[in-house]
């Protein structure tokens, strides 16, 4: 139970991290500004990639949603 608490606590951090990422670059489309929404994009491509490295999260799961995030930064660049 003290191992299974610890592990949660630790991916508790992990997910947080990079789901404020996401949250943060999410914000800076909805506010059309490219070049914030490019920061926090390659803060949350860390974090994700971070997650997945340490099997927080299933690899092909952070490449779905590098991707989508990527492709949302795109069009408003866009436009």
């Amino acid at each position: 139970m003290r191992v299974t608490a610890t592990k949660t606590e630790k991916n508790r951090k992990i997910k947080g991290s990079f789901r404020s990422a996401i949250k943060a670059a999410n914000e800076a489309i909805a506010g059309k500004d490219a070049t914030k929404a490019k920061e926090f994009f390659q803060k949350a491509v860390k974090a994700l990639d971070k997650a997945a490295q340490k099997k927080v999260i299933h690899k092909n799961t952070a490449a779905r949603r590098k991707s989508r995030l990527n492709a949302k930064i795109k069009a408003l660049i866009k436009k």
